[in-house]
């Protein structure tokens, strides 16, 4: 379970202090599905940043299972990204020179997995994602929403307790988008995943069973009817 308590992230741009987060306080429960939306500078990825210790806040707390995010050290704080959390980002992320089996390996391998079975677990996430037959090509032989099937696959294959998902559609047409989601929601449902996402598409928001809106660093949350 996430619990953010009075979270703040200030930035200094020349003489203006803008206020990312102000006062943020959330709680996400284990298995939890939500959507994050907002107008553009809101906080929307300034959030995930902290969800995912990725920054850390300039006050306040970010307990993810008892854990206060804020207080590890940056070698703890590493450790448990590695270990808890798995992303997915709109620009893919993939290393073009490695195929889609070493793409995915990359994260097992600061976990200290074996050759064999890092070889191993990437080829059944990837067939997870229906990319079985696509395990030997670079990510430059592979279409957008193959590349985005990859970082899922590899966002996944440490078998996290947290999936955080920036904008993961927001490079693909909208058919793609659909299968994407599918990928997502079903990896969701089947590893029990608390699954957090921030994009600008309302179609998406509007599905998910919870919805957060950031505007100006303040938050509001709502439960949509009929997910």
């Amino acid at each position: 379970m996430y619990e953010l308590r009075n979270v703040t992230k200030r930035y200094t741009r020349g003489k203006e202090t803008v206020h990312a987060l102000d006062g943020i306080d959330l709680t996400i429960a284990d298995g939890d599905r939500l959507v994050i939306q907002g107008p553009t500078g809101g906080g929307k990825s300034t959030l995930l940043q902290m969800l995912g210790a990725l920054d850390r806040p300039t006050s306040g707390e970010v307990v993810l299972d008892g854990t206060d995010l804020a207080t590890l050290t940056e070698a703890r704080l590493t450790k448990f990204r590695s270990e808890n959390i798995g992303f997915v980002f709109q620009s893919f992320n993939l290393i073009p020179t490695l195929t889609a089996q070493e793409n995915v390996e990359t994260a097992l391998v600061p976990l200290g997995v074996k050759a064999r079975e890092r070889r191993e677990l990437a080829a059944e996430a990837l067939r997870s994602v229906g990319l079985g037959e696509r395990l030997g090509h670079l990510p430059g032989e592979m279409s957008g929403g193959q590349q985005q099937r990859v970082a899922i696959a590899r966002a996944v294959v440490k078998k996290p307790k947290v999936l955080l998902a920036d904008e993961p559609t927001g490079n693909l047409d909208e058919g793609m988008r659909d299968e994407i989601m599918d990928v997502l929601e079903r990896l969701w449902k089947e590893h029990g995943l608390t699954f957090v996402m921030v994009t600008h598409d309302s179609a998406l928001a509007k599905k998910a069973p919870r919805l957060a809106t950031l505007r100006k660093g303040r938050i509001t949350v709502k439960e949509n009817a009929g997910t």
